[in-house]
């Protein structure tokens, strides 16, 4: 039963955060506006603690960093569907397992989110995101701690998977 069950969760999870990860793609690589404000936001917040050039850099090339990372976990994630492929066109080749993939990519997406998670609380941009007047209301905040605890339980699940399939 658990052979079933672990996986089948893990699918749902690995929807979910690429959904909102590869989603999120065409705002962090056009300039959007509210993307802008949003790391502008944070990149100024930042030079008070880390300095003018650093704050600087993120504010402009914080959404393409981040967007990236999102993109490489995302491909992470999603591989094990092009294993299982390959899988099926060369039986017995030595490829890499889905839990250890997706033990993988529930980690970075932890780690991003975390990130996502910190700024929210931490610095000016707040829970709800206002910008030109308008408010998420909150939606950003909680897409982002939903993919921090699905990454967290995407890793633990097949961290345990990985060492114990049974």
């Amino acid at each position: 039963m658990k052979n079933r069950i672990i996986p089948l969760l893990s699918w749902i999870l690995v929807a979910w955060i690429c959904k909102v990860f590869l989603t999120s793609l065409y705002y962090k690589f056009t300039g959007h506006p509210d993307t802008v404000y949003i790391f502008t936001t944070i990149g100024n917040w930042l030079q008070t603690y880390l300095g003018e050039s650093l704050g600087s850099l993120f504010s402009r090339y914080g959404a393409y960093l981040i967007g990236s990372f999102e993109l490489l976990t995302s491909l992470i994630l999603l591989s094990p569907l092009v294993f299982w492929l390959l899988e099926k066109l060369s039986p017995g080749a030595n490829l890499p397992r889905r839990a250890t993939l997706q033990c993988i990519g529930g980690l970075m997406a932890t780690v991003v989110m975390s990130g996502a998670v910190f700024f929210h609380l931490f610095s000016p941009l707040g829970v709800e995101v206002l910008h030109e007047g308008k408010g998420d209301g909150g939606s950003l905040f909680y897409a982002a701690v939903s993919i921090l605890v699905s990454g967290i339980i995407l890793f633990i699940l097949n961290r345990q998977y990985r060492t114990n399939p049974e």
